[in-house]
């Protein structure tokens, strides 16, 4: 009689945009340390440090090429964010924090991605500001191309060091710090470890479906 064995399921091939971003970089620590996790595929604009299971595609991100054979892959988390004060205008930023999040998808559906996860933001709904309905309106356009598996994460403020100067969010930083036992836990801020440990989280759950994970649920204490 042949013994039965159970097979361990194959590492995943994840492609990860807004690999240089203060939640793209903890993501990617994390997934290049995950055992789960057999390659990383990280296109940027500038050339990442190097690493034997990181692809590193350095790319232009208003032409993104389509045929490229590294949209192959299992899994995508995306973190693609920025402000309109540094993106110059709504239509840049709606660029960056929705329509490249949706190409992505699409081109990676296409390839056979199956699960997918987006770091989107607290608040995010179609009647809401311009900045929180271009994050519902990013979640909506993914949804609809239809991943097995979808996760969407919605952090409030996120507490990090950012290589770029964002005085509005340092200012809200040094009150959402002094204050944090005061303040309701779906508007403390969070920090960009605990982000990229639930988007990772979100892209190796093995069921199907819709997540969607809100602020109070990303707090570790």
């Amino acid at each position: 009689m042949t013994e039965s064995r159970t097979h361990e399921p194959q590492p995943l091939r994840l492609l990860l945009v807004g690999a240089t971003g203060a939640v793209g970089r903890r993501v990617l620590d994390a997934a290049l340390a995950e055992a789960r996790i057999g390659a990383v595929v990280a296109p940027t604009r500038r050339a990442l440090a190097a690493h034997p299971r990181l692809l590193n595609p350095v790319i232009d991100f208003t032409a993104l090429p389509s045929a490229a054979p590294w949209w192959q892959v299992d899994a995508v988390i995306c973190t693609l964010g920025t402000t309109i004060r540094t993106a110059g205008s709504q239509e840049a930023f709606a660029f960056v924090d929705r329509d490249l999040p949706i190409t992505v998808a699409r081109l990676t559906r296409a390839a056979g991605a199956t699960r997918f996860a987006l770091n989107s933001s607290l608040g995010a709904n179609l009647a809401g500001s311009f900045y929180l309905r271009t994050k519902a309106e990013a979640e909506a356009g993914i949804r609809a191309i239809g991943f097995p598996a979808y996760t969407i994460v919605r952090p409030s403020l996120i507490d990090t060091e950012r290589d770029e100067s964002r005085p509005g969010e340092a200012a809200g930083l040094v009150v959402a710090r002094v204050l944090r036992a005061l303040i309701p836990r779906r508007y403390r801020a969070v920090t960009a470890e605990r982000i990229a440990r639930a988007l990772i989280a979100g892209v190796l759950r093995d069921d199907a479906g819709e997540q969607i994970i809100e602020n109070e649920a990303l707090q570790d204490s």
